[in-house]
């Protein structure tokens, strides 16, 4: 899933469930990355919520959708942290 979030417009098709908000571009709806994963909709949840709680995703609320992008900044400090390229 974050190596999915690093390119959204790839895995993702453009204009189909990426965030409307222009302060949070690169969001993806949580419905996309479940159809793309092919899990059950509580499983997606749980994974993207363990990772936000991780710190390595950021989540915005938008209506009754929430969207997913991945937390650069902190991916940035682990991947120094641990020495390569994330």
């Amino acid at each position: 899933m974050l190596q999915w979030l690093k390119e959204p417009d790839v895995h993702f098709p453009k204009n189909s469930g990426t965030s409307a908000d222009p302060e949070f571009t690169d969001g993806v709806c949580v419905g996309k990355i479940q159809d793309k994963a092919g899990l059950s909709q509580s499983t997606t949840s749980q994974y993207l919520s363990l990772l936000q709680r991780a710190g390595l995703l950021e989540a915005k609320r938008v209506g009754q959708w929430t969207y997913y992008r991945r937390n650069q900044e902190t991916l940035r400090q682990l991947s120094d942290w641990i020495g390569k390229e994330l």
